[in-house]
């Protein structure tokens, strides 16, 4: 299995670091939607999910909340789905305006076909305004781990393999090939299950990866950056050997001084 790059994986240790560093300011988000084969027209949103990383306390924007607000049945969902997107999305754009600074901590967000850039070019198809989440605000979890760990630490669907291997809840949890199926169901309320447990699922495997418990594919030596890296790392993990280590190389700095004074 091969190693991360050295640079890459320091980064994204130190990004999660200055994440938990202020876990008030950090929101978790994931949405769900329909099916990405769609060519007429960007796939319709239909819930999304923030979680504070400190307190889990989780605000959520679904189609069904919305409609149920405004009294429409389940069955009327359909034909006003237009409206009830744009209300949603700009409720989530509400929220999101009320924490300007905060950092966002996402599972692939990353593009115009599922991102923040979708949900953003989705409510101005529907004539609303967007509010803007800055690019730097935004902090992709999976490349982290990849990063970090290396491109084979799990099996794809890397989420949910991720969270199998250690024991975190997946109830109410569809994988991505069930959501499309639910979404022509017309199934919004299991979406929005999902979508509330993904969120916790993300959180889960970022907190375990900050505290270096995630459990993985990648070998010690691996996550340590290889053979040489992986020396390094334990000697510097452990203040003894650290200590050890510094002093006899102070030794031998020491004896090579003296070394070139008497010649």
């Amino acid at each position: 299995m091969p190693a991360p790059y050295p640079d890459k994986q320091r980064q994204a240790r130190s990004t999660l670091e200055h994440l938990f560093a202020n876990p008030s300011n950090v929101r978790v988000i994931h949405y769900s939607c329909e099916a990405f084969d769609n060519q007429e027209r960007s796939p319709r949103v239909t819930s999304i999910a923030v979680r504070r990383l400190d307190t889990g306390q989780t605000e959520s924007f679904s189609i069904h909340a919305v409609a149920e607000e405004r009294e429409l049945a389940f069955a009327q969902i359909d034909t006003h789905y237009n409206n009830l997107e744009k209300e949603m999305l700009e409720r989530f754009y509400r929220y999101a305006g009320t924490t300007v600074d905060a950092a966002y901590l996402h599972w692939n967000m990353r593009d115009a076909n599922y991102g923040f850039t979708a949900l953003a070019h989705r409510l101005k198809v529907l004539q609303g305004d967007p509010g803007e989440i800055p690019e730097a605000q935004r902090h992709d979890l999976a490349r982290m781990l990849q990063d970090m760990y290396g491109n084979e630490y799990i099996e794809n669907p890397k989420l949910q393999t991720l969270a199998e291997k250690n024991g975190i809840s997946m109830l109410d949890f569809l994988a991505g090939a069930q959501e499309p199926e639910r979404f022509k169901e017309k199934d919004y309320v299991a979406l929005h299950r999902s979508t509330l447990r993904k969120v916790d699922m993300i959180a889960d495997i970022a907190e375990r990866a900050y505290r270096k418990t995630l459990k993985t594919n990648a070998s010690w030596w691996v996550q340590r950056g290889g053979a040489l890296g992986a020396v390094v790392g334990w000697a510097m993990e452990n203040p003894r050997i650290a200590f050890s280590v510094g002093f006899i190389g102070l030794l031998a700095t020491l004896m090579s001084l003296l070394l070139c004074l008497h010649r």
